[in-house]
């Protein structure tokens, strides 16, 4: 592997934040352009029922299910990519089969969001899962998130055990140590030292850092996957789709982007046991849920190698992982969990049944308890 001469503190000399902010702009003004084809998010209806100042949880309906889930969507793009056309939404297959589901959204960084870091993510989580124990009767949720939502949601069970009723991350890095993530050690070395934990972070710069960290990952799999979708009308439907979404860039927290930059990819507090969140020192020792990992074994971004060392650390023995090969279509294959057509025709019906499971496990000790 050639060594990278690539230097972000030459880069902010030459463009700066400003710069990069217009940049946001730019994309997203691409984005709008594409979505005049009919290629823009047709997302399910919800209902915004509770809020705080950078998140706001939606209710899709089943209000009377006995399966609450909460979705952690990631925090660094927009949620959609969850619900982002009827032939490929896992908002609209967890309703399908008949899930109470809520997903947890988090607002572009403003002055009104204010400044938020892991620790008042985890906050949010915990304010999340009480009011749908309090709509659900005091059914504790499954809680599912993708990517960084699947690490926020692990912290924030390592912190709360007892408020959760299981856990399913989907291709969620949870192990940062040196050597277990070529995209992690190859980011870690092109970020600075010093992100300011002051000002926002434009997401045009996360996303020239990942192109620069794993150009294989994030332009030349693209580009061979638009080849290879070309003549199949559905595939280049979803790749448009997905592109359209890429370019939907959101300011990010400032806070939240030192604190994952430092904490996890650089020191791996989390995997350690020494994270510090909601007051205490969490790791794999505090984590007593069941938990179901997706793992894309074609996934650079969170392979196996970033999640087996926590699982074989937790205490509780009820976890398992499930490889999935990837497959064509998907444009990212960190993706392909959420739109690929072979996970919903094989990967997710094994979620479910195991949703399914735990939920008559929790039924039989309920019914059993004096």
């Amino acid at each position: 592997m050639p060594s990278r001469t690539f230097s972000i503190d030459t880069a902010f000399e030459t463009c700066q934040r400003a710069q990069l902010g217009w940049n946001d702009i730019l994309r997203r003004a691409q984005g709008e352009v594409i979505s005049t084809f009919g290629l823009g998010a047709i997302e399910h209806p919800y209902d915004v029922i509770h809020s705080g100042s950078h998140w706001r949880l939606r209710h899709y309906g089943h209000r009377d299910g006995l399966r609450p889930v909460l979705v952690v969507s990631a925090p660094i793009k927009k949620p959609y990519i969850w619900d982002l056309a009827p032939s490929v939404s896992a908002v609209g297959y967890c309703l399908q089969q008949g899930l109470n589901l809520f997903l947890l959204e988090w607002m572009p960084a403003s002055r009104r969001s204010g400044n938020p870091g892991i620790d008042d993510c985890t906050t949010a989580i915990d304010d999340c899962t009480s009011m749908i124990s309090n709509v659900c009767a005091g059914t504790k949720p499954f809680v599912i998130g993708h990517s960084l939502g699947g690490t926020l949601a692990l912290i924030f069970a390592a912190t709360a055990p007892e408020k959760v009723r299981g856990l399913v991350l989907l291709c969620a890095p949870l192990c940062f140590k040196p050597g277990k993530s070529q995209f992690r050690d190859a980011l870690v070395s092109l970020l600075p030292r010093k992100l300011s934990e002051a000002d926002s972070v434009p997401g045009s710069l996360l996303s020239l850092m990942s192109a620069l960290a794993s150009p294989g990952t994030f332009i030349w799999s693209r580009l061979t996957d638009a080849v290879l979708s070309f003549s199949d009308q559905h595939a280049m439907d979803i790749h448009a789709r997905v592109e359209r979404w890429a370019l939907d860039e959101v300011p990010l927290p400032g806070k939240l982007v030192h604190q994952m930059v430092e904490w996890l990819y650089r020191e791996n507090r989390f995997c350690d046991g020494a994270l510090m969140a909601k007051g205490r020192l969490v790791g794999p020792l505090n984590v007593f849920t069941p938990l179901l990992a997706v793992v894309n074994t074609a996934d650079e971004i969170a392979p196996l190698a970033s999640v087996k060392p926590f699982f074989d650390q937790v205490p509780t023995s009820d976890t398992k992982i499930l490889e999935y090969p990837g497959e064509t279509g998907v444009v990212l294959q960190h993706l392909g969990i959420l739109i690929g057509r072979e996970a919903y025709a094989h990967v997710w019906s094994d979620i479910i049944s195991w949703l399914d499971l735990r939920c008559r496990q929790s039924d039989q000790i309920e019914t059993r308890a004096p």
